[in-house]
């Protein structure tokens, strides 16, 4: 069997990367920085608005049905954001974060509004990041964060849900 460790590792978004602009791909999934080996990502704040809304969201399916709107989701948002906050989340000026704050605002308003499946039974994967073989042969793993698994009682399925 081959070795994980040494495989290639693909996801949705990173094989997107690639079929858009394989030097994309690169920088973003195989370039280290020479001097720490280490995979380099440049904060931008669409990335922190996705990031902060994401992590928002993404907390409820570890709280019963029952308990997830108890806190206002835009508390939970507000919280979220202090992570992305200034320099960190890539904003260039006040203006520009208090814009992309606002998006996300209004992303959150919108959930809130409009819950779904995020009141309804949800299942949590306990492994940090699900993965299998997609070709041992050529030692690639197809891997990727699952945002959302609705259960769904009637049928004992679960469905699959990206944000």
């Amino acid at each position: 069997m081959p070795d994980k460790f040494q495989a290639t590792w693909v996801s949705h978004t990173s094989l997107s990367d690639f079929l858009h602009c394989p030097r994309a791909y690169f920088l973003k999934n195989v370039y280290k920085n020479p001097d720490t080996n280490r995979k380099m990502q440049i904060m931008s704040p669409a990335l922190a608005l996705g990031q902060a809304v994401h992590d928002t969201v993404e907390r409820l399916s570890i709280l019963p049905v029952q308990q997830r709107f108890a806190v206002p989701l835009l508390e939970k948002f507000e919280n979220s954001w202090k992570k992305v906050s200034g320099k960190k989340g890539g904003f260039t000026s006040e203006s520009q974060e208090q814009t992309y704050q606002e998006r996300g605002e209004a992303m959150i308003r919108r959930v809130t509004g409009h819950p779904g499946p995020l009141k309804r039974k949800a299942v949590k994967i306990k492994e940090d990041l699900p993965w299998y073989w997609l070709s041992e042969e050529d030692e690639i793993i197809l891997c990727g964060k699952i945002d959302w698994l609705e259960y769904l009682e009637e049928t004992d399925n679960v469905h699959i849900i990206d944000f």
